[in-house]
């Protein structure tokens, strides 16, 4: 499947307006068996419960009992599994919907077939779940921006409720721009149509993309590259006399404009455009800010002691200057994500804290390395360092609870962390060193 899928992409590269009429034979005993094989193991369940490892007991005979079925036009996915995973600092949650995992199977091969497809015609603005991409590199790009092109204004948006309100039929729409293959749509659309489970009663969607989907990320960026992206680069970008630029992460995104009328109208013209495609702005988290080299200039004018700054990928960007006095963009975890990896971090500390000391260090020594992966770049490292503190003081307090004469002081715990060190954190992305992967771009 390899081979051929690297051949459908280079036709899709030498032409980008090629209609691809036959490719869902792709979807073969032994395309599906590898991507069953890679799944990851111990994941959540759909409906049924049948987990990686039971559907690999008899594995030959599922695959070719799936791959009868998608011939024969009668394959239908089962109705995903609605869950609700809380939203961080909100007593509201977030829908999840967990395939059973022969959809998985099948959603992936899809997956592979749409992304050798459309990779070639998503625009380097985008982000989010493309091979040899990465959040560190959507910010790297949009530090070089607002540092060294003529940004002055941010527009920072927030689509609401994106992936509960991808219109069906415009999805469809755009899938038949580049796929005429009515075998492949079909089994598309039954996955959008296929409905979700929640307290054994089946509800039918006629909109959204579940979240949890294998597919679902592919489909988003599908969705938005025609809505948004190349909206904002043949459109937007074109009637603009100053800068402007676009750095998106599945719906997350971020516009810099050199002039304020602009990143106005920008914002006006882009309610509309999300409107004729049934989404719309979450009006109280999007804004106009000023920020780049004049912002703190401007903000003294105005009576403010700072400019004001936005959030994207977890970081609070913010005005700074170099150790020469020039601005620079800098940037810090932000409040919001910091409080609640710590709030996960308490809820399982307190249900955990009697467990083997061994086990409670080795899941925290694990948590810091994966949190210091993310979070340690160029300037955030005293954000990183609080958050260390704070955690070491959850596992002081905690593990504290578990005599009830509370002996365990602060000086035994120093000697404590000695025998079972935590990981200290340390830079590990530099912001100004782009791989040659995405250096391109500029």
């Amino acid at each position: 499947m390899e081979t051929k899928l690297l051949r459908i992409a280079e036709l899709a590269k030498s032409d980008p307006k090629m209609k691809f009429t036959s490719i869902v034979h792709l979807l073969n005993k032994q395309s599906l068996v590898q991507c069953h094989l890679e799944l990851p193991n111990k994941k959540a369940t759909g409906i049924n419960g049948t987990t990686k490892e039971q559907y690999s007991e008899t594995l030959e005979e599922n695959i070719e009992d799936l791959v009868s079925r998608l011939k024969s036009k009668s394959y239908h996915p089962v109705p995903v599994r609605r869950m609700y995973i809380p939203k961080l600092n909100s007593n509201k949650k977030r829908p999840l919907g967990l395939p059973e995992h022969e959809d998985k199977i099948v959603q992936k091969g899809i997956t592979k077939i749409l992304n050798a497809i459309y990779e070639n015609d998503f625009l380097d603005c985008s982000f989010g779940f493309r091979p040899n991409r990465n959040c560190h590199d959507a910010l790297k790009i949009l530090n070089h921006y607002i540092e060294k092109k003529s940004v002055n204004y941010i527009v920072d948006v927030d689509i609401k409720g994106f992936f509960d309100n991808v219109d069906h039929i415009w999805m469809m729409e755009f899938l038949k721009l580049r796929i005429t293959d009515p075998n492949l749509l079909r089994i598309i659309g039954r996955f959008l149509k296929g409905g979700y489970m929640e307290e054994g009663k089946k509800y039918k969607t006629d909109k959204g993309t579940p979240q949890g989907g294998v597919i679902s990320p592919v489909l988003a960026n599908l969705y938005l590259h025609y809505v948004l992206d190349l909206w904002f680069e043949k459109e937007v970008r074109k009637q603009c006399e100053g800068h402007a630029y676009i750095v998106r992460y599945a719906d997350d995104f971020v516009c810099c404009f050199q002039y304020k009328s602009e990143a106005q109208e920008f914002f006006q013209s882009l309610k509309l455009r999300l409107q004729k495609f049934n989404l719309e702005i979450a009006e109280d988290k999007t804004k106009i800010i000023p920020f780049g080299r004049f912002a703190e200039k401007d903000a003294k004018l105005k009576g403010n002691r700072k400019p004001e700054t936005f959030d994207f990928l977890g970081f609070t960007h913010y005005c700074g200057k170099s150790k020469s006095g020039y601005f620079r963009v800098k940037r810090k975890s932000s409040r919001k994500k910091l409080q609640g990896k710590l709030k996960e971090s308490k809820e399982w500390i307190k249900k955990n804290r009697n467990n083997d000391i061994h086990m409670i260090m080795d899941r925290f020594k694990r948590s810091l390395v994966g949190y210091y992966n993310y979070y340690c770049i160029t300037d955030n490292t005293p954000s990183v360092h609080q958050f260390k503190d704070k955690i070491q003081y959850l596992l002081f307090k905690w593990l504290n609870r578990r005599s009830q004469r509370k002996s365990f002081t602060w000086d035994k715990f120093n000697l404590f962390l000695h025998k079972y060190p935590l990981p200290s954190p340390r830079i590990k992305v530099n912001i100004y060193e782009l791989r040659k992967e995405i250096s391109y771009i500029l």
